[in-house]
């Protein structure tokens, strides 16, 4: 007899997105394939699959204990999301390679479905970062009596969303600084800078508008930038490793002594970077949006306004209200604005509605069938009463001006 052989095993999931690729939240059903093909005829013990989420930090420090000793210490750190396993064939012991329990497989491509559900509970967004890593996966585990098992593993993504049609995240974000160079006994006047962005969320390839001001009272040549810092934080035994990487940047005109320069929402674009993590307890990525001064021999003057960037993008809604708002911040001109002196009356019933179409409105419709044998038949007729007639007339003057207070018609109680 001529054993079989495993040709290939693969994983597939079952996207849900355009894109095909497969994209996960807190909650979500995972669910996929499992596919085997071989050759020959074979006989197995089992076909798990082994789903987890996990995040985990690792780094190293050197440290001297003395003048001629040194030794290494570790700093590690983890979190476990999820740990789902589950059999597609077979039992769950494979220790024994005894040949009771087997399973027969013949030759072809066989496909084995699998679900499993994440949990309710937030999850962080996948990451990959200098010291630490969150990621997700299902492995496959092929086990046969007397051969090593064959495994596959294929990570797939999850977004904690964020959402930055938010009131917080739709806040805008200021600051202003000043700084006065000193040489000795000699004092030039002072480098000022404010800054303003009209909110604090932003997803990938979105436009940031910066509006800036900056004086230049000094006697040095200085040079205002802009730049978008990502932060990686990594905890770990009661440590902290942090690292700082350049996302995006801009350079404005050089000014010399007396000069001003207006930034009227200079835009610096976000590339396709990672969303913020901000619930990890091990993982933490945020960003900032540095505007700043540089001044040749001296320390920048610069301001670090926080951004979060999220993965729902801003509603049309709230895009128009931004805007509005951060335009009313920045320019007061909108007062001047006025509304016409008296308002324009609409149009009459009769201009709008024909009587034949009032009339043939009235008709009893066949589709209204159903919905009137639903409704108590007092009901329907107060409806199809009230629902054709003209609305009242508009008028800007009080057709009873001298009519006593006491014999207006009350209110009806509600």
């Amino acid at each position: 007899m001529v054993l079989g052989k495993v040709k290939s095993l693969t994983i597939s999931f079952d996207c849900l997105n355009d894109s095909n690729v497969p994209v996960y939240s807190s909650g979500d059903t995972v669910s996929g394939r499992v596919s085997l093909e071989v050759t020959g005829e074979i006989r197995v013990k089992s076909l798990k699959i082994h789903a987890r989420g996990h995040a985990k930090v690792r780094w190293t420090e050197s440290r001297n204990a003395g003048s001629n000793t040194a030794y290494t210490q570790n700093y590690t750190e983890e979190v476990e999301y999820f740990n789902h396993k589950d059999i597609l064939i077979g039992h769950e012991r494979d220790d024994d390679n005894s040949e009771e329990g087997l399973h027969t497989i013949h030759s072809g491509r066989h496909e084995y479905a699998f679900s499993f559900e994440l949990p309710q509970t937030p999850l962080a967004t996948s990451f990959e970062g200098r010291h630490g890593s969150v990621r997700y996966w299902v492995k496959a585990e092929l086990h046969r009596p007397w051969l090593l098992p064959v495994k596959l593993k294929k990570e797939f993504t999850v977004f904690e969303h964020i959402d930055i049609n938010t009131p917080s995240l739709l806040s805008p974000q200021a600051g202003t600084k000043e700084k006065t160079l000193c040489c000795w006994f000699c004092t030039s006047g002072p480098i000022s800078l404010s800054a303003k962005i009209e909110r604090k969320g932003y997803t990938p390839g979105e436009s940031i508008q910066i509006f800036a001001e900056i004086e230049n009272c000094s006697s040095r040549m200085v040079v205002p930038k802009a730049t978008i810092y990502q932060t990686q934080a990594f905890y770990a035994k009661g440590k902290m490793k942090e690292v700082r990487q350049l996302v995006a940047n801009l350079r404005g005109e050089s000014l010399s002594s007396g000069k001003t320069e207006t930034w009227n929402g200079k835009q610096l674009k976000i590339p396709p970077v990672s969303p913020s993590i901000l619930d990890c307890s091990i993982i933490r990525v945020e960003y900032s949006l540095m505007v700043y001064v540089d001044i040749p021999g001296a320390m920048d003057l610069f301001l670090n306004l926080p951004l979060v960037i999220g993965t729902i993008p801003l509603h049309p809604f709230g895009s128009r209200t931004s805007s509005v708002s951060s335009q009313c911040s920045m320019n007061m001109n909108w007062l001047g604005l006025t509304l016409p002196e008296r308002p324009e009356a609409p149009p009459s019933y009769a201009e709008v509605v024909t009587e034949e179409q009032r009339q043939s409105s009235l008709a009893p419709l066949g589709a209204c069938d159903d919905f009137e044998r639903a409704l108590p038949g007092p009901l329907f007729a107060y409806i199809q009463e009230f629902r054709f007639l003209p609305p009242p007339l508009y008028s800007e003057i009080d057709p009873n001006p001298d009519q006593p207070a006491d014999d207006r018609p009350s209110c009806p109680s509600r």
